[in-house]
This record gives structure tokens, C-alpha cells and sequence, in this order.
């Protein structure tokens, strides 16, 4: 698998478990703030699809938007999601949708983890 196709699959699968994950959140009714969506939508979604269409003709820049955007993505999702006790605290959400809710959480986690990782890789050079 190249770099390029790495950092694809992350990017992509990514996106796809924080739309079920949002989906969750919302029929658990599991509201954030407003800077918390901010976040969501800029830096969540928007950044690792930004860092990746950038890489195609930048690496280094693209590699690092992905890296520090999953790595914000990762650390936001942490605290929210099994550190904080509050509302979006997997142990806290309504039981009808507290499966799918951790389930997604934890892949957040991986693809949040691998996504930091593969955005480091794909910059270097070969």
C-alpha cells in the first residue's frame, strides 16, 4: 500500500465512523456546545479532508494537516468521550444508543491514532 492510499483509507474511514458517531450523538440526544461543533466541523471533519487533498501536491504540508488535525480529533474524542463525566461520556449516554455510541467512540480512537500516524509517514520522503 503507498502513502498516498495509507493516508486515503484513514482519511475516508475516518470520515465515516464520525458520521455514524454523529448519528449516535444525535439519537441519544448528546448536544455539544457550540465551540464543540466548531471543533467538529473544522477541525474533526473538515482538517484531515483538507490535509489530504492538500497532499496531493503538497506532502509535507498535507501529511501535517492530517497529523495535527487527527491528533486534535484524538485528543478531544479522549477526554470527551471516557474522561470527562458529562453527557458525551460513553458510560453516560441514554442505553438505547449506548452501543453504538461506544463502539464508534473506540474506533475514533483508532482511526484518530492511525490517521496522527499515517499523516507523519506520508511526508517523508521515501
Amino acid at each position: 500500500m503507498t502513502k498516498g492510499q495509507a493516508l486515503t483509507a484513514v482519511v475516508l474511514g475516518h470520515l465515516t465512523v464520525s458520521i455514524v458517531h454523529g448519528a449516535a450523538h444525535t439519537g441519544a440526544v448528546v448536544p455539544l456546545t457550540t465551540a464543540g461543533n466548531l471543533f467538529v466541523y473544522v477541525v474533526i471533519l473538515a482538517g484531515p479532508l483538507a490535509g489530504l487533498a492538500i497532499w496531493r501536491w503538497r506532502q509535507d504540508v498535507g501529511g501535517w494537516i492530517v497529523a495535527a488535525s487527527m491528533a486534535g480529533a484524538l485528543l478531544f474524542g479522549l477526554v470527551n468521550h471516557f474522561i470527562i463525566s458529562g453527557p458525551d461520556h460513553v458510560a453516560h449516554v441514554a442505553p438505547a444508543w449506548r452501543t453504538m455510541f461506544g463502539a464508534t467512540a473506540v474506533l475514533l480512537v483508532a482511526f484518530e491514532a492511525a490517521g496522527t500516524a499515517a499523516g507523519l509517514w506520508s511526508r517523508r520522503s521515501s
